[in-house]
């Protein structure tokens, strides 16, 4: 069986949880017998040495069965590469593969309409489509946050679309539906790593039957010999890209909080990258937050930003933290931070929607707080450096978070 899986960037060109779960599942699936995945990455102009005249379909490094798909000039309105040598050249690569399995874990970079062109190309083809957030229902990046106020979205409807994006009028929004779904149709199946996001993509009109919920599995990292337990628990950890909706302006301010109030016996780690996707006001306030705690002296900075990591540098990043703290802003559909955690043995402190509150246990393996309540967060991480025992009792109720194999199997299943 010939399993082409097409991602939105290479993880090592650019890091995200959706490139970081297909690639993980292209290695996975080289391991597994009788099948012989191909990987099909995009690329863009933030890696501008990668793009060659006339070139729109490449190796990667020289890289077995790696390929990157050169895309520019994606039109992010209608989800659409507007290119039709670049159509061109994906159709031949279709033709050359022949795969029995065509394997979106993205379409962005491509179009919603490669999709359909997919079908026409390989009619005996399995189309898998696995969701990562809710790009084909909400027009805001995906996310279902409302840009006004920040509130989460519970459903997309051409009046409440207009109001996040009032440059477009509400009939823009009911022709982009019908545009998303025409192309959806092509799909066999449907696959989602978080329940509740099932609920909302049926609540849509996907057809609940094509849909199948597979979590997301990595080679997870350990911590194979623990560090002898400090004295107490109050060391911080935040993991993931430094964008808005991750979070990290909510703990800052929680920081600030606890050392207004003369709490300051503890550290914040911060690791993570890609603060350029991130809007001018936040990267500003991440940027104040970072120049005005090197102006202060060391022993009274409490905060550390560490720039990215690659996920071989997970379990070292991990060991120099009790808790890692998830203060995400928007649903987060499975997180995968949460397993990276877990597998370390670090309970979580995180926001209480979505996927996250789907996954942890409050007072069980972490704790949750009110999404985007910096007070409540300051109040959990007092709590977490000062409670005596709490950190033993929750590292304890830790399960193993879904394998690399796991997921392999679900989507073998899934793959038919």
């Amino acid at each position: 069986m010939k399993v082409l899986i097409i991602a939105m960037y290479h993880p090592e060109l650019v890091r995200g949880g959706s490139q970081q779960v297909a690639h993980e599942l292209f290695q996975g699936l080289r391991e597994t017998p009788g099948v012989e995945p191909v990987l099909l990455c995009s690329a863009d102009h933030n890696s501008p040495a990668l793009f060659k005249s006339g070139a729109r379909i490449t190796g990667f490094d020289g890289r077995e069965n790696e390929f990157l798909f050169l895309s520019h000039d994606y039109d992010y309105v209608w989800q659409k590469l507007p290119l039709p040598l670049q159509a061109q050249a994906f159709a031949e690569f279709l033709e050359r593969i022949r795969p029995d399995v065509v394997h979106f874990h993205h379409f962005m970079t491509y179009g919603i309409d490669y999709l359909s062109l997919a079908r026409r190309v390989c009619p005996a083809a399995r189309i898998v489509f696995t969701a990562h957030e809710f790009l084909v229902v909400c027009a805001a990046q995906g996310h279902m946050v409302r840009p006004p106020d920040g509130a989460l979205c519970e459903r997309a409807t051409p009046v409440r679309c207009h109001q996040c994006l009032p440059q477009h009028p509400p009939e823009h929004f009911f022709l982009r539906a019908q545009w998303m779904k025409s192309h959806l149709a092509a799909v066999d199946r449907f696959t989602v790593p978080g329940r509740f996001m099932a609920a909302t993509y049926e609540k849509w009109g996907l057809p609940a039957e094509k849909i199948t919920h597979v979590p997301n599995g990595l080679r997870l990292p350990s911590l194979k010999a623990q560090p002898a337990a400090p004295a107490r628990r109050n060391r911080f950890g935040f993991f993931g890209q430094l964008i808005d909706v991750k979070g990290l302006s909510v703990l800052l301010e929680a920081v600030a909080l606890l050392r207004a109030e003369g709490f300051t016996d503890f550290s914040v780690e911060v690791n993570g990258e890609n603060i350029h996707f991130a809007s001018p006001e936040i990267r500003a306030r991440i940027e104040q937050f970072q120049a005005g705690e090197a102006e202060l002296p060391p022993a009274e900075r409490r905060v550390r930003f560490n720039g990215g990591y690659h996920p071989g540098q997970v379990a070292a990043r991990m060991a120099r933290v009790d808790w890692v703290v998830v203060p995400s802003l928007w649903w987060e559909i499975f997180c995968l931070v949460l397993s990276e955690a877990w597998a370390c043995g670090r309970p979580v402190i995180a926001s209480d929607v979505g996927g996250l509150a789907e996954r942890v246990t409050d007072g069980g393996d972490g704790l949750l707080f009110p999404l985007g309540d910096a007070r409540a967060l300051a109040e959990a991480m007092r709590r977490a450096a000062t409670e005596e025992g709490l950190w033993e009792r929750l590292a304890a109720g830790i399960a193993p978070p879904p394998s690399l194999a796991e997921m392999v199997a679900g989507y073998l299943k899934v793959y038919g």
